[in-house]
């Protein structure tokens, strides 16, 4: 899909001529460029502009969480359709550990996470690894730090087609290797449940959630559905479903761990 932007304004002023001179500059890889314009001038539209001229994955860099949460919010506004992520650190609370010497006092790590947050940071690692070019990503230093393996992450990925023969516990043994957990009282993100032929997920990355019915060792049928209400989305031929973790990683590096532990 590529970029489309909604908007009922029109470029206009200053904004045409830094449109295109921006586009110019990409066109000739120029390693920076600097757009300036006073709060209120319409920068982010224009970058906005440039990204739908450009047609390229982009990624916006904000100091700090607020700005990139306004900045997000306006991208989400000019392209609906296409992938607009938000990634920053899902951190509300994070105390170190430490130690002062002089009063003996030792303090342990403690730590909050932001569940929404990270929920947003897993549809920003699904959607680049979905192999979209129409990603727009906004983050803010977050982007620096490790986020895991991005081959391990992908060779979690599970797709499934209705008619696929593949067994109901099979299917389960993947869910849990993509870290999912299962949990029949509290269907949450990143859970799921089994009644009988019928497996639901609760995506870890979304709002919404699959049901996959079995008959024998074969996928009769894939639904989304509301997680909430229960309500039916639609019937899908079929469904591609992302781990519920960034740190995810495959069983032979984790076999291999276990020796080097053993072995150490």
């Amino acid at each position: 899909m590529k970029f489309k932007l909604e908007s009922t304004y029109k470029p206009t002023g200053d904004q045409p001529e830094a449109i295109r001179q921006l586009k110019e500059g990409l066109d000739n890889k120029l390693p920076f460029q600097t757009l300036l314009g006073a709060t209120g001038t319409g920068k982010t539209f224009t970058v906005a502009n440039v990204i739908e001229k450009v047609q390229r994955p982009t990624l916006v860099l904000s100091h700090n969480k607020t700005l990139a949460a306004q900045l997000y919010g306006e991208f989400k506004q000019f392209f609906p359709n296409n992938a607009v992520e938000y990634f920053v650190s899902y951190y509300d609370y994070y105390q170190p550990e430490a130690y002062l010497p002089v009063t003996d006092t030792y303090f342990e790590k403690d730590l909050s996470i932001n569940d929404e947050i990270e929920k947003l940071r897993l549809s920003t690692t699904s959607s680049l690894l979905s192999g979209r070019k129409d990603v727009i990503v906004v983050s803010s230093v977050s982007c620096l730090y490790g986020i895991g393996n991005p081959e391990d992450f992908y060779s979690n990925v599970i797709e499934i087609n209705a008619g696929q023969e593949i067994g109901r516990n099979k299917f389960l043994r993947l869910l849990v290797g993509s870290l999912y957990s299962r949990n029949e009282v509290e269907f949450s993100r990143g859970k799921f449940r089994v009644r009988g032929d019928t497996v639901d997920i609760y995506i870890a990355y979304g709002d919404i959630a699959y049901r996959v019915t079995f008959f024998g060792d074969e996928i009769e049928e894939i639904e989304s559905f509301n997680p909430i209400s229960g309500e039916t989305i639609e019937s899908l031929e079929t469904a591609t479903i992302f781990p519920a973790n960034i740190f995810v990683t495959t069983q032979q590096r984790i076999n291999s761990a276990i020796q080097h532990i053993q072995y150490d």
